[in-house]
């Protein structure tokens, strides 16, 4: 499944795939395969990406447009 958002945060934080790869700890070709949609995201990892931007697990995924709640 694609979740374009997860690349447009890294752009925004200019961040680069090696980076996030790292701090999820999975090889930098698998990052990639998250970000092109190739392999599904366990939601494990999806929390740690919506953690590391501060946003919401409904924003990171296109469920919501606001990033965050308070």
């Amino acid at each position: 499944m694609l979740f374009p958002r997860i690349r447009e945060l890294r752009e925004d934080y200019d961040k680069k795939q090696l980076e996030l790869a790292n701090y999820l700890r999975v090889k930098p070709n698998t990052y990639s395969d998250y970000e092109r949609g190739k392999i599904n995201i366990q939601i494990d990892t999806l929390i740690k990406i919506a953690d590391f931007y501060h946003v919401s697990l409904d924003y990171l995924v296109g469920r919501d447009d606001v990033k965050s709640r308070k």
